[in-house]
């Protein structure tokens, strides 16, 4: 099953301006981690930004899990999407603690399953001690695994990652890696991770795209 099917995307970010993204096809299976690789100005982070509804493209359509998202006069609202992000900054509330932060995006699961399930997710990236704790209150790879937990735990059809590492230093970043991948795959979570070292791809993904080149990738 393809989760993304992005076909002849353009995007500019002014009227008169060069396309950041100029005719880029993109095919994602179920359950596969992408990895997206290219130089600064490549157009990586606007892809994903595409893909989750942040911007609107000027030509092209977008099917996630088979639906249309953008298409020919239709335009899906971010949050009518089901898609996970996991910002550069980890964006976490700090006046909620871990486990509000995880219960924040389960509104449209039944009460009575947020709880187990703001549970399951702390279990998952083995932070299950840490949910009275407040973001201030945890270091940088543990506020990376409470903000996969908030992305994941509304079970979206994919999951996006932008610089998922850029804010670790190098022998956390290792161990993150190795730990990442192993979430990921048993969450079942089609992912799509951006970055700009070939060592994440190779640590963590199924497979990569390079963006910057013209032709067909998927």
């Amino acid at each position: 099953m393809k989760i993304v099917d992005v076909q002849d995307l353009v995007f500019s970010f002014s009227s008169e301006g060069e396309p950041v993204i100029n005719g880029v096809s993109i095919t994602i299976m179920k359950d596969e981690i992408v990895g997206v690789l290219g130089p600064s100005g490549s157009g990586k982070s606007t892809m994903l930004r595409l893909i989750a509804g942040l911007e609107m493209p000027w030509q092209g359509s977008i099917y996630i899990a088979e639906k249309p998202v953008v298409a020919d006069k239709l335009f899906v609202q971010p949050e009518n999407r089901g898609v996970g992000m996991v910002f550069q900054d980890y964006a976490l509330f700090p006046h909620m603690t871990v486990g509000e932060n995880i219960l924040f995006g389960l509104s449209r699961l039944p009460r009575k399953e947020r709880k187990p399930r703001v549970a399951e997710m702390l279990e998952l990236v083995k932070m299950g001690e840490f949910a009275e704790r407040y973001p201030h209150e945890l270091s940088g790879g543990q506020q990376q695994r409470i903000a996969l937990a908030r992305a994941l735990a509304p079970k979206p059809n994919v999951l996006l990652m932008d610089e998922p590492f850029s804010n670790l230093d190098a022998d956390l970043k290792a161990e993150i890696r190795e730990d990442l991948r192993v979430i990921l795959k048993k969450a079942n979570i089609t992912c799509m991770i951006v970055t700009h070292d070939r060592a994440d791809v190779e640590a963590i993904c199924d497979r990569s795209i390079e963006m910057g080149q013209r032709e067909k990738i998927g």
